[in-house]
């Protein structure tokens, strides 16, 4: 099964200096070992909000706008595509890479299963 797990921080509740070295190099060796393990099939972090576009359609007629999106009050920071056996193996992935982060991030994995057919 694959699933999407998006993850979610709340700007201002995040380290300024971004993640340590530590938190880097803990993050590699977890992306290793799920690569090893074969369940996983991409992933990335995302540029800050204030480089993003949003495109809304309401009654047929699309607005863009650029970023900043000052009423954001979280946004998705990154993403992992995933490939498990069943949807506890995702939940217990994503739990994995949150309890690395330590008690200076405000973190949260959402775990979604994908639509359509499984390679």
């Amino acid at each position: 099964m694959r699933f999407m797990m998006l993850l979610k921080l709340d700007p201002t509740r995040v380290p300024q200096t971004g993640p340590d070295e530590k938190l880097m190099r803990e993050v590699g060796e977890l992306i290793e070992e799920m690569t090893k393990a074969g369940v996983l099939l991409d992933t990335a972090g995302l540029r800050p909000l204030d480089e993003a576009v949003r495109i809304r359609q309401v009654g047929g007629r699309q607005t863009v706008l650029d970023g900043p999106f000052a009423e954001a009050k979280e946004m998705i920071g990154g993403y992992c595509l995933l490939q498990t056996k069943d949807r506890d193996e995702a939940v217990q992935w994503a739990s994995r890479f949150l309890a690395l982060h330590g008690d200076e991030w405000e973190i949260e994995a959402e775990v979604r299963r994908t639509e359509g057919a499984e390679l």
